[in-house]
């Protein structure tokens, strides 16, 4: 006990010594002995991180890891698709919807659409097209130029004419697709709603906005569903059409009418990718589209062209004065314009087959129209469909 003692008694000493001397290492002093001094260098090594904390990169990082995380579930659920499993759908909260909508899809689209005008020199058009024909399964054996050379740059490449052979146009069925894509859904409009995909849906009257183009609305008439039915006996049916970034990017008038009114809403450009449509509710009714309305021999016929991301140009051949992603054209607003005037009061009259329009990159086209009950649907959900193909008929 007294050997322990003294030894304890040295160890002090010797430390004392050291201590006083300047030659003990700082990492082995108490706690308890330096804690003033710890804590001034704790707040100026955590003032010295916060510094270095860059916003843009926390909010890459945050939203890189969310946009990954969306992937996967998508992944996920499309495995299970293949499986035959039912998939439960899980619909965006209202403030995921927002985080997406403050992106600035409408300035980035714009750049895009810039940058896909830049002249590609001839030696880098091959290598450019050849990627994106490999990566979205482009048919180019199907175009009118298979030169690629002969596309100045990716606006051209975009834009592409067919031969003429390639689209033969169905002369048996009253409606037929009017451009290349996936059917994403189709049938009866029933309750005001449309779906865009199966069990997402979205307001019809939001979507086309107030009935002001024609004066035979009937008063008597209580739903906005209800006022678009023309006559006694019809019924509203809509089919949806998904253009992806390697179809055909034309589409054409699906069926003989007359188009009497455009409406156009300068909405945000999110993606319409089958994946972000199940997923966002109402999302056709969020971004940007051009709505022609019209008429055709049952009634009320519509074709709504419907932007997306990087698609910030829908071009109608007929209408020069439009313009979309335009800067001066503000969100929740819509710009009207009539095609009938005192000294046409057809308005302009499209043929089954004739070019109507374009998009600079894949996006999607719904179609609303007036049919008697036994119009019948020839699709099949999900089918890829070509222009020119049949929709449906009495």
């Amino acid at each position: 006990m007294a050997a322990l003692m003294w030894r304890t008694g040295c160890a002090q000493r010797q430390l004392s010594r050291l201590f006083v001397c300047g030659n003990f290492p700082l990492s082995s002093v108490p706690v308890r002995v330096l804690h003033t001094n710890g804590r001034r260098k704790l707040h100026a090594a955590s003032t010295s991180m916060v510094a270095k904390i860059r916003p843009l990169y926390v909010l890459l990082g945050t939203g890189g890891g969310y946009a990954a995380f969306r992937q996967y579930e998508n992944y996920k659920d499309h495995h299970q698709e293949k499986l035959g499993l039912e998939v439960q759908r899980k619909v965006a909260y209202t403030w995921e919807v927002a985080l997406y909508k403050s992106v600035p899809t409408r300035l980035l689209s714009r750049a895009w659409g810039r940058l896909n005008q830049v002249e590609l020199p001839t030696w880098l058009r091959k290598p450019v097209y050849s990627l994106y024909i490999w990566t979205f399964g482009v048919n180019m054996k199907e175009a009118a130029v298979e030169d690629l050379h002969q596309y100045r740059n990716l606006s051209e490449f975009f834009r592409r004419k067919l031969k003429p052979q390639a689209r033969p146009v169905c002369d048996s069925h009253s409606v037929i697709s009017p451009s290349d894509g996936k059917i994403l859904h189709f049938g009866r409009v029933k309750n005001c709603e449309v779906e865009q995909v199966k069990g997402v849906t979205y307001s019809l009257e939001s979507f086309l906005g107030p009935q002001t183009w024609t004066e035979n609305l009937s008063i008597s008439k209580s739903s906005f569903q209800d006022q678009l039915v023309t006559q006694e006996g019809n019924e509203l049916y809509h089919c949806v059409i998904y253009l992806a970034p390697g179809d055909y990017h034309c589409f054409h008038s699906p069926t003989d009418w007359n188009v009497y009114h455009r409406r156009h809403f300068p909405g945000s450009l999110m993606s319409v990718n089958p994946g972000v449509a199940r997923w966002i509710k109402e999302l056709f009714c969020y971004n940007e589209r051009v709505v022609l309305t019209g008429g055709w021999k049952h009634g009320f016929f519509s074709l709504t062209a419907v932007g997306a991301t990087n698609v910030g140009s829908i071009r109608i051949y007929f209408d020069r004065d439009l313009q979309t992603n335009c800067p001066r054209y503000s969100k929740g607003s819509h710009n009207d314009l009539s095609y009938v005037t005192n000294h046409n009061q057809d308005g302009i009259v499209m043929r089954k087959g004739e070019q109507l329009g374009e998009f600079n990159l894949g996006s999607t086209i719904v179609l609303i129209f007036e049919a008697p009950k036994d119009f019948t649907f020839r699709l099949k959900p999900g089918q890829k469909i070509h222009f020119g193909e049949a929709v449906g008929s009495m």
